[in-house]
Protein backbone atom coordinates (compact mmCIF):
# COMPACT_ATOMS: atom_id res chain seq x y z
CA UNK A 1 0.00 0.00 0.00
CA UNK A 2 2.88 2.38 0.82
CA UNK A 3 4.44 1.90 -2.62
CA UNK A 4 1.08 2.56 -4.30
CA UNK A 5 0.64 5.76 -2.29
CA UNK A 6 4.20 6.81 -3.21
CA UNK A 7 3.48 6.20 -6.89
CA UNK A 8 0.29 8.26 -6.68
CA UNK A 9 2.16 11.13 -4.99
CA UNK A 10 4.93 10.97 -7.61
CA UNK A 11 2.37 11.03 -10.43
CA UNK A 12 0.60 14.01 -8.88
CA UNK A 13 3.94 15.81 -8.42
CA UNK A 14 4.81 15.09 -12.06
CA UNK A 15 1.47 16.52 -13.16
CA UNK A 16 2.22 19.64 -11.12
CA UNK A 17 5.69 20.00 -12.69
CA UNK A 18 4.34 19.57 -16.22
CA UNK A 19 1.51 22.05 -15.59
CA UNK A 20 4.03 24.67 -14.40
CA UNK A 21 6.21 24.05 -17.47
CA UNK A 22 3.23 24.60 -19.73
CA UNK A 23 2.13 27.71 -17.83
CA UNK A 24 5.52 29.32 -18.36
CA UNK A 25 5.64 28.71 -22.09
CA UNK A 26 7.48 25.36 -22.28
CA UNK A 27 4.56 23.56 -23.95
CA UNK A 28 6.77 22.43 -26.83
CA UNK A 29 9.05 20.61 -24.36
CA UNK A 30 6.01 18.88 -22.84
CA UNK A 31 4.70 17.95 -26.28
CA UNK A 32 7.99 16.58 -27.64
CA UNK A 33 8.65 14.43 -24.57
CA UNK A 34 5.10 13.07 -24.60
CA UNK A 35 4.39 14.12 -21.00
CA UNK A 36 1.31 16.09 -21.98
CA UNK A 37 -0.35 13.12 -23.69
CA UNK A 38 0.50 10.81 -20.77
CA UNK A 39 -0.86 13.21 -18.15
CA UNK A 40 -3.71 14.80 -20.07
CA UNK A 41 -2.14 18.26 -20.23
CA UNK A 42 -2.17 20.10 -23.53
CA UNK A 43 0.23 22.61 -25.06
CA UNK A 44 -2.67 25.02 -25.61
CA UNK A 45 -2.84 25.59 -21.84
CA UNK A 46 0.29 27.75 -21.99
CA UNK A 47 0.06 31.37 -20.91
CA UNK A 48 0.71 33.42 -24.04
CA UNK A 49 1.95 36.37 -21.95
CA UNK A 50 4.93 34.30 -20.85
CA UNK A 51 6.20 34.02 -24.44
CA UNK A 52 7.14 37.71 -24.37
CA UNK A 53 9.65 36.99 -21.57
CA UNK A 54 13.14 35.69 -22.38
CA UNK A 55 13.66 31.90 -22.10
CA UNK A 56 16.23 32.43 -19.31
CA UNK A 57 13.74 34.41 -17.22
CA UNK A 58 11.01 31.84 -17.86
CA UNK A 59 13.36 29.12 -16.58
CA UNK A 60 13.89 31.12 -13.37
CA UNK A 61 10.17 31.67 -12.88
CA UNK A 62 9.48 27.97 -13.50
CA UNK A 63 12.02 26.86 -10.89
CA UNK A 64 10.66 29.38 -8.39
CA UNK A 65 7.10 28.08 -8.81
CA UNK A 66 8.21 24.45 -8.45
CA UNK A 67 9.50 24.97 -4.91
CA UNK A 68 12.64 24.59 -2.75
CA UNK A 69 14.16 21.54 -4.49
CA UNK A 70 14.05 23.23 -7.88
CA UNK A 71 15.29 26.56 -6.51
CA UNK A 72 18.32 24.68 -5.18
CA UNK A 73 18.72 23.00 -8.57
CA UNK A 74 18.74 26.42 -10.24
CA UNK A 75 21.30 27.78 -7.78
CA UNK A 76 23.62 24.84 -8.47
CA UNK A 77 23.16 25.15 -12.25
CA UNK A 78 24.16 28.82 -11.93
CA UNK A 79 27.62 27.62 -10.81
CA UNK A 80 28.12 25.67 -14.05
CA UNK A 81 28.71 28.20 -16.87
CA UNK A 82 30.54 25.42 -18.71
CA UNK A 83 27.26 23.52 -19.14
CA UNK A 84 24.55 26.17 -19.66
CA UNK A 85 24.41 29.48 -21.59
CA UNK A 86 25.64 32.61 -19.84
CA UNK A 87 22.25 34.39 -19.97
CA UNK A 88 20.69 31.45 -18.09
CA UNK A 89 23.50 31.53 -15.52
CA UNK A 90 22.99 35.24 -14.87
CA UNK A 91 19.22 34.82 -14.52
CA UNK A 92 19.51 31.85 -12.13
CA UNK A 93 21.81 33.86 -9.86
CA UNK A 94 18.71 35.89 -8.96
CA UNK A 95 17.00 32.88 -7.36
CA UNK A 96 16.27 33.47 -3.67
CA UNK A 97 16.28 30.68 -1.12
CA UNK A 98 13.99 32.49 1.35
CA UNK A 99 10.90 30.52 2.35
CA UNK A 100 8.42 30.93 5.23
CA UNK A 101 9.77 29.49 8.51
CA UNK A 102 8.41 26.33 10.06
CA UNK A 103 6.70 26.89 13.43
CA UNK A 104 9.04 25.89 16.23
CA UNK A 105 6.41 23.55 17.68
CA UNK A 106 7.01 21.29 14.66
CA UNK A 107 10.80 21.47 14.99
CA UNK A 108 11.15 20.89 18.73
CA UNK A 109 10.32 17.13 18.62
CA UNK A 110 12.89 16.65 15.84
CA UNK A 111 15.57 18.49 17.81
CA UNK A 112 14.98 16.47 20.96
CA UNK A 113 14.85 13.20 19.02
CA UNK A 114 18.14 13.97 17.23
CA UNK A 115 19.99 15.03 20.39
CA UNK A 116 18.44 12.43 22.69
CA UNK A 117 17.52 14.92 25.43
CA UNK A 118 14.97 17.60 26.18
CA UNK A 119 15.50 21.14 24.92
CA UNK A 120 15.86 22.44 28.49
CA UNK A 121 18.63 19.92 29.27
CA UNK A 122 20.79 21.14 26.37
CA UNK A 123 20.09 24.85 26.07
CA UNK A 124 19.72 27.42 28.81
CA UNK A 125 17.74 29.66 26.48
CA UNK A 126 16.35 29.12 22.96
CA UNK A 127 14.86 31.81 20.72
CA UNK A 128 11.91 30.22 18.93
CA UNK A 129 11.88 32.97 16.30
CA UNK A 130 14.40 32.06 13.55
CA UNK A 131 17.19 34.43 12.47
CA UNK A 132 16.93 33.12 8.91
CA UNK A 133 14.91 30.55 7.00
CA UNK A 134 15.86 28.66 3.83
CA UNK A 135 14.70 25.66 1.83
CA UNK A 136 16.76 23.09 3.77
CA UNK A 137 16.43 24.48 7.28
CA UNK A 138 16.35 27.51 9.53
CA UNK A 139 18.66 29.10 12.09
CA UNK A 140 17.86 30.07 15.71
CA UNK A 141 19.83 31.90 18.42
CA UNK A 142 20.36 29.99 21.69
CA UNK A 143 22.54 29.69 24.81
CA UNK A 144 24.26 26.32 25.14
CA UNK A 145 24.71 24.82 28.62
CA UNK A 146 28.32 23.98 29.44
CA UNK A 147 28.78 21.84 32.62
CA UNK A 148 30.85 23.67 35.21
CA UNK A 149 30.91 26.88 33.19
CA UNK A 150 28.67 29.68 32.00
CA UNK A 151 26.48 29.19 28.94
CA UNK A 152 27.72 30.08 25.45
CA UNK A 153 26.04 32.09 22.72
CA UNK A 154 25.39 29.75 19.79
CA UNK A 155 23.33 29.44 16.63
CA UNK A 156 21.34 26.26 15.99
CA UNK A 157 20.65 25.10 12.46
CA UNK A 158 17.58 22.85 12.24
CA UNK A 159 16.55 20.82 9.21
CA UNK A 160 12.95 21.11 8.01
CA UNK A 161 10.76 18.09 8.81
CA UNK A 162 10.43 15.61 5.91
CA UNK A 163 12.56 17.77 3.61
CA UNK A 164 14.86 14.82 2.88
CA UNK A 165 11.98 12.66 1.59
CA UNK A 166 10.61 15.54 -0.50
CA UNK A 167 13.96 16.23 -2.13
CA UNK A 168 14.66 12.54 -2.79
CA UNK A 169 11.30 12.17 -4.58
CA UNK A 170 12.01 15.26 -6.66
CA UNK A 171 15.48 13.96 -7.54
CA UNK A 172 14.03 10.65 -8.76
CA UNK A 173 11.58 12.56 -10.95
CA UNK A 174 14.37 14.82 -12.23
CA UNK A 175 16.48 11.83 -13.28
CA UNK A 176 13.49 10.38 -15.16
CA UNK A 177 12.70 13.73 -16.81
CA UNK A 178 16.34 14.36 -17.78
CA UNK A 179 16.59 11.00 -19.53
CA UNK A 180 13.28 11.61 -21.31
CA UNK A 181 14.51 15.02 -22.52
CA UNK A 182 17.80 13.58 -23.80
CA UNK A 183 15.94 10.78 -25.55
CA UNK A 184 13.25 12.95 -27.15
CA UNK A 185 15.15 16.20 -27.83
CA UNK A 186 18.60 15.54 -29.40
CA UNK A 187 19.58 19.24 -29.30
CA UNK A 188 19.49 19.10 -25.48
CA UNK A 189 22.31 16.55 -25.27
CA UNK A 190 25.20 19.05 -25.39
CA UNK A 191 23.82 20.50 -22.13
CA UNK A 192 23.79 17.00 -20.53
CA UNK A 193 20.59 17.25 -18.42
CA UNK A 194 21.40 13.95 -16.65
CA UNK A 195 24.80 15.30 -15.63
CA UNK A 196 23.23 18.46 -14.23
CA UNK A 197 20.81 16.38 -12.17
CA UNK A 198 23.67 14.19 -10.92
CA UNK A 199 25.58 17.34 -9.88
CA UNK A 200 22.49 18.57 -8.04
CA UNK A 201 22.04 15.16 -6.40
CA UNK A 202 25.61 15.21 -5.09
CA UNK A 203 25.42 18.77 -3.79
CA UNK A 204 22.00 18.56 -2.16
CA UNK A 205 22.79 15.21 -0.54
CA UNK A 206 25.85 16.80 1.10
CA UNK A 207 23.76 19.75 2.35
CA UNK A 208 21.21 17.41 3.92
CA UNK A 209 23.87 15.90 6.20
CA UNK A 210 24.87 18.55 8.74
CA UNK A 211 27.74 16.39 10.01
CA UNK A 212 29.55 17.15 6.73
CA UNK A 213 29.31 20.89 7.40
CA UNK A 214 30.60 20.20 10.90
CA UNK A 215 33.59 18.31 9.46
CA UNK A 216 34.21 21.12 6.96
CA UNK A 217 34.34 23.74 9.73
CA UNK A 218 36.86 21.68 11.71
CA UNK A 219 39.00 21.08 8.62
CA UNK A 220 39.11 24.79 7.75
CA UNK A 221 40.15 25.56 11.33
CA UNK A 222 42.99 22.97 11.11
CA UNK A 223 44.17 24.27 7.73
CA UNK A 224 44.41 27.85 9.04
CA UNK A 225 45.84 26.98 12.46
CA UNK A 226 49.29 28.31 11.49
CA UNK A 227 48.03 31.12 9.28
CA UNK A 228 48.79 34.70 10.26
CA UNK A 229 46.90 35.31 13.55
CA UNK A 230 43.99 37.71 13.63
CA UNK A 231 43.07 37.45 9.94
CA UNK A 232 40.51 34.66 9.60
CA UNK A 233 38.13 32.70 11.80
CA UNK A 234 35.72 29.78 11.35
CA UNK A 235 32.86 28.97 13.74
CA UNK A 236 33.49 26.32 16.35
CA UNK A 237 31.22 23.27 16.23
CA UNK A 238 29.67 21.91 19.46
CA UNK A 239 29.31 18.25 18.63
CA UNK A 240 27.55 17.40 21.89
CA UNK A 241 24.59 19.36 20.51
CA UNK A 242 24.86 18.39 16.84
CA UNK A 243 23.72 15.55 14.59
CA UNK A 244 22.80 14.90 10.96
CA UNK A 245 19.81 17.23 11.17
CA UNK A 246 20.86 19.60 13.98
CA UNK A 247 23.99 21.73 13.98
CA UNK A 248 25.08 23.91 16.91
CA UNK A 249 27.77 26.45 16.08
CA UNK A 250 29.57 29.29 17.79
CA UNK A 251 27.72 32.60 17.39
CA UNK A 252 29.88 35.08 15.49
CA UNK A 253 28.97 38.73 16.18
CA UNK A 254 30.05 41.23 13.58
CA UNK A 255 29.01 43.11 10.46
CA UNK A 256 28.52 42.24 6.80
CA UNK A 257 31.37 43.31 4.52
CA UNK A 258 29.81 46.41 2.98
CA UNK A 259 28.34 47.49 6.31
CA UNK A 260 31.74 47.17 7.99
CA UNK A 261 33.50 49.24 5.30
CA UNK A 262 30.76 51.88 5.50
CA UNK A 263 31.37 52.00 9.27
CA UNK A 264 35.06 52.78 8.80
CA UNK A 265 36.75 49.38 8.49
CA UNK A 266 39.87 49.32 6.30
CA UNK A 267 38.52 48.09 2.94
CA UNK A 268 41.97 47.59 1.44
CA UNK A 269 43.07 45.31 4.28
CA UNK A 270 39.85 43.28 4.08
CA UNK A 271 40.24 42.90 0.30
CA UNK A 272 43.90 41.84 0.48
CA UNK A 273 43.23 39.42 3.35
CA UNK A 274 40.25 37.88 1.49
CA UNK A 275 42.37 37.28 -1.62
CA UNK A 276 45.19 35.76 0.44
CA UNK A 277 42.77 33.47 2.30
CA UNK A 278 41.14 32.25 -0.94
CA UNK A 279 44.53 31.60 -2.58
CA UNK A 280 45.58 29.48 0.39
CA UNK A 281 42.28 27.57 0.38
CA UNK A 282 42.40 26.77 -3.33
CA UNK A 283 46.06 26.41 -4.25
CA UNK A 284 47.71 25.30 -1.00
CA UNK A 285 45.02 23.24 0.74
CA UNK A 286 42.88 22.19 -2.23
CA UNK A 287 39.85 22.62 0.04
CA UNK A 288 37.89 25.85 -0.31
CA UNK A 289 34.62 27.61 0.48
CA UNK A 290 32.66 27.28 -2.77
CA UNK A 291 30.11 30.02 -2.01
CA UNK A 292 31.93 32.97 -0.36
CA UNK A 293 29.33 35.62 -1.22
CA UNK A 294 29.02 38.70 1.06
CA UNK A 295 26.22 37.09 3.08
CA UNK A 296 28.59 34.30 4.16
CA UNK A 297 31.34 36.66 5.35
CA UNK A 298 31.29 38.47 8.71
CA UNK A 299 33.80 41.16 9.62
CA UNK A 300 34.96 41.14 13.24
CA UNK A 301 37.79 42.92 15.08
CA UNK A 302 38.53 46.64 14.91
CA UNK A 303 38.36 49.02 11.96
CA UNK A 304 42.17 49.10 11.83
CA UNK A 305 42.62 45.31 12.23
CA UNK A 306 39.59 43.62 10.69
CA UNK A 307 39.14 39.86 11.02
CA UNK A 308 37.27 37.84 8.37
CA UNK A 309 34.92 35.09 9.57
CA UNK A 310 33.36 32.60 7.14
CA UNK A 311 30.00 30.95 7.79
CA UNK A 312 27.70 28.50 5.94
CA UNK A 313 30.41 25.96 5.19
CA UNK A 314 28.18 23.28 3.68
CA UNK A 315 29.19 23.83 0.05
CA UNK A 316 32.92 23.27 -0.45
CA UNK A 317 35.18 22.44 -3.36
CA UNK A 318 38.12 20.06 -3.46
CA UNK A 319 41.13 19.96 -5.76
CA UNK A 320 43.38 16.92 -5.96
CA UNK A 321 47.13 17.67 -5.79
CA UNK A 322 47.35 16.92 -9.53
CA UNK A 323 44.50 19.27 -10.46
CA UNK A 324 45.93 21.89 -8.10
CA UNK A 325 49.29 21.77 -9.90
CA UNK A 326 47.60 22.01 -13.31
CA UNK A 327 45.58 25.02 -12.15
CA UNK A 328 48.77 26.73 -10.93
CA UNK A 329 50.35 25.97 -14.33
CA UNK A 330 47.40 27.70 -15.99
CA UNK A 331 47.74 30.82 -13.84
CA UNK A 332 51.55 30.97 -14.28
CA UNK A 333 51.13 30.59 -18.05
CA UNK A 334 48.63 33.47 -18.02
CA UNK A 335 51.02 35.60 -15.98
CA UNK A 336 53.79 34.82 -18.49
CA UNK A 337 51.51 35.59 -21.48
CA UNK A 338 52.34 32.14 -22.90
CA UNK A 339 49.35 31.18 -25.05
CA UNK A 340 50.64 27.72 -25.91
CA UNK A 341 51.26 26.95 -22.24
CA UNK A 342 47.72 28.11 -21.44
CA UNK A 343 46.36 25.71 -24.07
CA UNK A 344 48.55 22.90 -22.67
CA UNK A 345 47.25 23.56 -19.14
CA UNK A 346 43.61 23.52 -20.30
CA UNK A 347 44.20 20.22 -22.14
CA UNK A 348 45.70 18.78 -18.95
CA UNK A 349 42.80 20.02 -16.78
CA UNK A 350 39.97 18.89 -19.06
CA UNK A 351 39.12 15.53 -20.56
CA UNK A 352 38.52 15.55 -24.35
CA UNK A 353 35.24 13.91 -25.36
CA UNK A 354 35.85 14.16 -29.11
CA UNK A 355 38.64 14.78 -31.61
CA UNK A 356 39.66 18.41 -32.00
CA UNK A 357 42.04 20.46 -34.12
CA UNK A 358 44.93 21.48 -31.86
CA UNK A 359 45.83 24.52 -33.97
CA UNK A 360 42.26 25.80 -33.97
CA UNK A 361 42.09 25.26 -30.20
CA UNK A 362 45.31 27.22 -29.63
CA UNK A 363 43.97 30.03 -31.84
CA UNK A 364 40.77 30.13 -29.77
CA UNK A 365 42.79 30.24 -26.53
CA UNK A 366 44.96 33.04 -27.92
CA UNK A 367 41.92 35.07 -28.92
CA UNK A 368 40.24 34.59 -25.52
CA UNK A 369 43.32 35.27 -23.41
CA UNK A 370 44.26 38.36 -25.44
CA UNK A 371 41.16 40.04 -24.00
CA UNK A 372 42.89 40.05 -20.62
CA UNK A 373 46.63 39.55 -21.16
CA UNK A 374 48.53 42.72 -21.99
CA UNK A 375 46.24 44.98 -19.97
CA UNK A 376 47.36 46.93 -16.96
CA UNK A 377 47.60 44.46 -14.08
CA UNK A 378 44.93 46.26 -12.06
CA UNK A 379 42.54 45.91 -15.02
CA UNK A 380 43.07 42.16 -15.34
CA UNK A 381 40.12 40.07 -14.15
CA UNK A 382 41.20 36.59 -13.06
CA UNK A 383 37.61 35.41 -12.84
CA UNK A 384 36.81 36.60 -16.37
CA UNK A 385 39.94 34.92 -17.72
CA UNK A 386 39.04 31.62 -16.05
CA UNK A 387 35.40 31.82 -17.20
CA UNK A 388 36.25 32.50 -20.85
CA UNK A 389 38.98 29.85 -20.98
CA UNK A 390 36.61 27.23 -19.52
CA UNK A 391 33.91 28.15 -22.06
CA UNK A 392 36.48 27.91 -24.85
CA UNK A 393 37.57 24.45 -23.68
CA UNK A 394 33.94 23.27 -23.51
CA UNK A 395 33.38 24.57 -27.06
CA UNK A 396 36.05 22.13 -28.28
CA UNK A 397 34.55 19.17 -26.44
CA UNK A 398 36.53 19.21 -23.20
CA UNK A 399 34.81 17.97 -20.06
CA UNK A 400 35.93 20.27 -17.25
CA UNK A 401 36.01 18.92 -13.66
CA UNK A 402 33.14 20.43 -11.62
CA UNK A 403 35.47 21.48 -8.79
CA UNK A 404 37.62 23.47 -11.23
CA UNK A 405 34.48 25.36 -12.27
CA UNK A 406 33.78 26.00 -8.57
CA UNK A 407 37.27 27.52 -8.32
CA UNK A 408 36.29 30.03 -11.00
CA UNK A 409 33.05 30.85 -9.18
CA UNK A 410 34.81 31.30 -5.81
CA UNK A 411 37.57 33.46 -7.32
CA UNK A 412 34.96 35.54 -9.18
CA UNK A 413 33.00 36.13 -5.97
CA UNK A 414 36.01 37.12 -3.87
CA UNK A 415 37.42 39.26 -6.68
CA UNK A 416 34.07 41.04 -7.02
CA UNK A 417 33.94 41.78 -3.27
CA UNK A 418 37.55 42.98 -3.27
CA UNK A 419 37.04 45.36 -6.20
CA UNK A 420 33.80 46.65 -4.65
CA UNK A 421 35.35 47.64 -1.34
CA UNK A 422 38.76 48.60 -2.76
CA UNK A 423 38.46 49.64 -6.45
CA UNK A 424 42.17 50.45 -6.75
CA UNK A 425 43.21 46.93 -5.68
CA UNK A 426 45.54 45.20 -8.15
CA UNK A 427 44.30 41.62 -7.69
CA UNK A 428 46.82 40.02 -10.04
CA UNK A 429 49.72 41.77 -8.30
CA UNK A 430 48.41 40.46 -4.97
CA UNK A 431 48.27 36.82 -6.09
CA UNK A 432 51.52 36.79 -8.08
CA UNK A 433 53.84 36.22 -5.06
CA UNK A 434 51.67 33.31 -3.92
CA UNK A 435 51.95 31.58 -7.29
CA UNK A 436 55.72 32.08 -7.38
CA UNK A 437 55.99 30.58 -3.90
CA UNK A 438 53.77 27.65 -4.90
CA UNK A 439 55.95 26.99 -7.96
CA UNK A 440 59.05 27.03 -5.74
CA UNK A 441 57.39 24.63 -3.27
CA UNK A 442 56.46 22.25 -6.12
CA UNK A 443 60.04 22.07 -7.43
CA UNK A 444 61.80 22.18 -4.09
CA UNK A 445 64.28 19.36 -3.42
CA UNK A 446 62.01 17.97 -0.68
CA UNK A 447 58.97 17.78 -2.98
CA UNK A 448 60.97 16.26 -5.86
CA UNK A 449 62.48 13.63 -3.56
CA UNK A 450 58.99 12.72 -2.27
CA UNK A 451 57.70 12.34 -5.85
CA UNK A 452 60.77 10.25 -6.76
CA UNK A 453 60.24 7.91 -3.80
CA UNK A 454 56.53 7.58 -4.65
CA UNK A 455 57.30 6.81 -8.30
CA UNK A 456 59.95 4.23 -7.36
CA UNK A 457 57.47 2.59 -4.98
CA UNK A 458 54.87 2.33 -7.74
CA UNK A 459 57.43 0.95 -10.20
CA UNK A 460 58.55 -1.58 -7.61
CA UNK A 461 54.97 -2.74 -7.08
CA UNK A 462 54.38 -3.00 -10.82
CA UNK A 463 57.61 -4.98 -11.28
CA UNK A 464 56.60 -7.39 -8.50
CA UNK A 465 53.20 -8.00 -10.12
CA UNK A 466 54.56 -8.42 -13.65
CA UNK A 467 55.74 -12.10 -13.46
CA UNK A 468 52.31 -13.24 -12.25
CA UNK A 469 50.51 -11.21 -14.94
CA UNK A 470 52.79 -12.57 -17.69
CA UNK A 471 52.25 -16.11 -16.38
CA UNK A 472 48.46 -15.65 -16.56
CA UNK A 473 48.70 -14.40 -20.17
CA UNK A 474 50.91 -17.36 -21.20
CA UNK A 475 48.54 -19.81 -19.50
CA UNK A 476 45.57 -18.35 -21.40
CA UNK A 477 47.59 -18.63 -24.62
CA UNK A 478 48.43 -22.30 -23.90
CA UNK A 479 44.75 -23.11 -23.32
CA UNK A 480 43.68 -21.22 -26.43
CA UNK A 481 41.61 -18.79 -24.33
CA UNK A 482 43.56 -15.63 -25.13
CA UNK A 483 41.36 -13.16 -27.02
CA UNK A 484 41.88 -9.60 -28.22
CA UNK A 485 38.84 -7.33 -28.34
CA UNK A 486 38.82 -4.27 -30.59
CA UNK A 487 36.11 -1.69 -30.06
CA UNK A 488 35.51 0.30 -33.24
CA UNK A 489 32.68 2.78 -32.73
CA UNK A 490 32.03 3.08 -36.47
CA UNK A 491 32.07 -0.64 -37.27
CA UNK A 492 28.38 -1.46 -36.51
CA UNK A 493 27.19 1.39 -38.70
CA UNK A 494 29.57 0.44 -41.52
CA UNK A 495 28.42 -3.19 -41.43
CA UNK A 496 24.78 -2.06 -41.45
CA UNK A 497 25.37 0.12 -44.53
CA UNK A 498 27.31 -2.65 -46.27
CA UNK A 499 24.52 -5.15 -45.59
CA UNK A 500 21.86 -2.81 -47.00
CA UNK A 501 23.91 -2.16 -50.13
CA UNK A 502 24.66 -5.85 -50.77
CA UNK A 503 21.00 -6.78 -50.31
CA UNK A 504 19.78 -3.97 -52.55
CA UNK A 505 22.38 -4.86 -55.16
CA UNK A 506 21.24 -8.47 -55.21
CA UNK A 507 17.57 -7.51 -55.48
CA UNK A 508 18.17 -4.97 -58.26
CA UNK A 509 20.51 -7.23 -60.26
CA UNK A 510 18.18 -10.24 -59.98
CA UNK A 511 15.10 -8.22 -61.04
CA UNK A 512 17.06 -6.58 -63.85
CA UNK A 513 18.44 -9.85 -65.20
CA UNK A 514 15.13 -11.69 -64.85
CA UNK A 515 13.18 -8.86 -66.48
CA UNK A 516 15.57 -8.66 -69.44
CA UNK A 517 15.40 -12.45 -69.92
CA UNK A 518 11.58 -12.50 -69.83
CA UNK A 519 11.33 -9.61 -72.31
CA UNK A 520 13.69 -11.52 -74.63
CA UNK A 521 11.49 -14.60 -74.36
CA UNK A 522 8.36 -12.68 -75.33
CA UNK A 523 6.92 -12.13 -71.83
CA UNK A 524 7.01 -8.36 -72.08
CA UNK A 525 4.41 -7.63 -69.38
CA UNK A 526 6.02 -9.71 -66.64
CA UNK A 527 9.50 -8.63 -67.69
CA UNK A 528 8.46 -4.97 -67.60
CA UNK A 529 7.17 -5.39 -64.07
CA UNK A 530 10.50 -6.80 -62.90
CA UNK A 531 12.44 -4.07 -64.70
CA UNK A 532 10.21 -1.45 -63.06
CA UNK A 533 10.77 -3.04 -59.63
CA UNK A 534 14.55 -2.93 -60.15
CA UNK A 535 14.39 0.75 -61.16
CA UNK A 536 12.17 1.80 -58.23
CA UNK A 537 14.27 -0.22 -55.74
CA UNK A 538 17.52 1.36 -56.98
CA UNK A 539 16.04 4.87 -56.82
CA UNK A 540 14.62 4.28 -53.32
CA UNK A 541 17.92 2.91 -52.05
CA UNK A 542 19.82 5.91 -53.46
CA UNK A 543 17.38 8.35 -51.83
CA UNK A 544 17.61 6.51 -48.48
CA UNK A 545 21.42 6.59 -48.53
CA UNK A 546 21.40 10.34 -49.26
CA UNK A 547 18.91 11.04 -46.43
CA UNK A 548 20.84 8.97 -43.88
CA UNK A 549 24.07 10.71 -44.90
CA UNK A 550 22.57 14.16 -44.26
CA UNK A 551 21.15 12.96 -40.92
CA UNK A 552 24.58 11.71 -39.77
CA UNK A 553 26.22 15.02 -40.71
CA UNK A 554 23.66 17.04 -38.73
Amino acid sequence: MASIMTAVRDLERLRQIVAVLVRHGFGELVQRTGWGAQLGIGKKDADSDERAISPAERIRLTLTDLGPSFVKLGQIISTRPDLVPQDVVEELKKLQDDVPPVPFEQLKPLLELELGASLEDIYEDFDEKPMASASIGQVHRAKLKIPGSSSLDVVVKLQRPNIKDTIERDIDLLYWMAKAIERSIPESRPYTPSRLVAEFDRAITAELDFTLESDNAERFARNFRDFEPGLVHFPKVYKQASSKRVLTLEFLPGKKVLEAVASGADGEKIAKHAVAIMIKMVFEDGFFHADPHPGNIIIQGTNESPLIAFIDLGLVGRLTPQLRDKTVDLMVAAAGEDHRAIADALCAIGTPTKKFDRREFESEVTMLSDRYIGKQLRELELSGLLRDLVNGAVKYGFEVPPDFVLVGKAVMTIEGIARQICPQLDVFQEVKPYFLRLMWMRYSPEKISQELIRSMSRMGGAAADMPMQVSEILEDLRRGELALTVNDQGLPGALDRLGRRVFSGLVVSMCLASGAYLVGQGHAALGGVLLSISTVWAASHTALVAWLGRKRRT
